[in-house]
C-alpha cells in the first residue's frame, strides 16, 4: 500500500489583525528640492500632488524602520511576538544582497525561530506579501504571519534627476494576517510583464556601477552609484489602463462593487495616476480615497499600510470597512485585493 502524506489544515480564512507605520522624522519639503533641480513647487504638485516626503537619517535603517512598525501592528493585533509563525518583508533598497534582512528584524522582534525571508516586488511588494501569507495562515504553515513593505528610497534616488528626484520617500508599514470565522483578503490579482521590465529600472547593477577589484592590488575604482530611473509617460498609461482593469477584477473576484467600499487605498504613485483610476472604476464620491503621497511621497512597498494606517488613525476609514487596495511599479508588477481592514 502506498503510504499518503497527511494533509496540512490552517485557517478556514485569513484577515489583517492590526497595522502599523513608521515615518522618518526629517521632512523634505519640496522648497529643498527645488536646490537639486530646476524646478518649481507649483510643477512638482501639479505633476505629482506632492508637497513633502520623508527621508531617513543614518539611524532609521531598513531594519529599524521595519521593527517600529511591525511593533505597532503587533500590539494592535493583540497578539505576542512568539505567537508570530512568519515574517515577510516587502523591499528594493536592503543594499545587502545577503542574509535576508528579516531574518534580522525577526530577531528584533522577538519572534523566535519564525520562518523569515525577504521578496523584491517593488510597488506591488506588499500585495505579493499578502497573498503569501494568506496562503500560510489558510496553508495552516503559520498562525500569524508579519508582512512588512519597507524603503529607504533616498539611497537611490539622484537628486540632479529632474524626472524622479521630487518623487521618493522612505518608510516602513506593516500588517498583521491571521485566522478568520470569515472572508477578510479577497483573492489577491496579481502578475507581471517583464516585456516592460526596463520602464523602471536601476540606473546599474551592483557589479557594474563600481570597478571589480583588481586581484593583485584588491582595490577597485568608484564609477557612479546606481540610482532609480523610470519612463514617466509609459508608467503612467499603464497604471491608468491596465491597473484600472486589474483593480475591477479585484473587485469581482471578491463579489464587491465599487459602491460596497469603505475605502480606496492604491499604491501612493502620483496623485494623478490615483484620480485617474477613480473615473476608470467610477468610484463614487462617498468612498473615501488614500492621498497619502502629498505628505510622504512614493515609498513603494510601504505605501499602502503606511496609507491604511493613516486613513484607521484619522477616521477617514473605520474598522470592518471593506477597502481596495492596488500596488503596482516595477517589473512591471502588480497586485489587486479587497480587504477588510483591521
Amino acid at each position: 500500500m502506498t503510504a499518503s502524506i497527511k494533509p496540512s489544515t490552517g485557517a478556514q480564512f485569513s484577515r489583517i489583525h492590526g497595522v502599523g507605520g513608521y515615518r522618518p522624522v526629517r521632512v523634505i519639503p519640496n522648497s529643498e528640492v527645488l536646490d537639486w533641480i530646476d524646478s518649481s513647487d507649483e510643477w512638482i504638485r501639479t505633476r505629482s500632488g506632492i508637497t513633502e516626503r520623508r527621508w531617513a537619517g543614518p539611524e532609521e535603517t531598513v531594519a529599524e524602520m521595519s521593527v517600529q512598525a511591525a511593533s505597532k501592528a503587533i500590539a494592535m493585533a493583540g497578539i505576542s511576538p512568539e505567537q508570530v509563525g512568519g515574517v515577510i518583508v516587502a523591499t528594493v533598497s536592503h543594499l545587502k544582497q545577503t542574509p535576508a534582512i528579516a531574518t534580522t528584524i525577526a530577531e528584533r522582534l522577538g519572534c523566535g525561530t519564525a520562518p523569515a525571508f525577504d521578496i523584491s516586488a517593488a510597488c506591488a511588494g506588499f500585495g505579493y506579501g499578502l497573498s503569501l501569507a494568506d496562503g500560510m495562515v489558510r496553508g495552516g504553515s503559520a498562525e500569524y504571519v508579519i508582512v512588512i513593505g519597507v524603503e529607504r528610497l533616498s539611497d537611490l534616488t539622484d537628486i540632479h534627476d529632474r524626472s524622479t528626484a521630487f518623487i521618493f520617500g522612505d518608510g516602513a508599514g506593516a500588517a498583521v494576517v491571521g485566522p478568520s470565522d470569515t472572508p477578510g483578503i479577497g483573492k489577491v490579482i496579481w502578475g507581471s510583464d517583464g516585456s516592460q521590465a526596463d520602464v523602471i529600472s536601476q540606473t546599474a547593477a551592483w557589479d557594474t556601477a563600481f570597478a571589480k577589484p583588481d586581484a593583485v592590488n584588491g582595490a577597485g575604482d568608484e564609477t557612479k552609484w546606481p540610482a532609480l530611473r523610470m519612463e514617466g509617460q509609459t508608467v503612467f498609461r499603464w497604471a491608468v489602463w491596465d491597473m484600472a482593469k486589474a483593480a475591477q477584477q479585484a473587485l469581482d473576484a471578491a463579489g464587491i462593487t465599487a459602491d460596497q467600499l469603505g475605502a480606496f487605498i492604491p499604491h501612493q504613485a502620483n496623485m494623478r495616476i490615483i484620480d485617474a483610476m477613480i473615473k476608470a472604476l467610477k468610484l463614487p464620491e462617498s468612498v473615501p480615497v488614500a492621498r497619502d503621497i502629498a505628505e510622504t511621497g512614493n515609498t513603494s512597498a510601504a505605501s499602502i499600510p503606511l496609507a491604511m494606517e493613516r486613513m484607521l488613525q484619522a477616521g477617514e476609514a473605520k474598522s470592518g470597512d471593506l477597502a481596495l487596495i492596488i500596488g503596482f511599479g516595477a517589473g512591471l508588477v502588480y497586485a489587486a485585493a479587497v480587504v477588510t481592514l483591521p
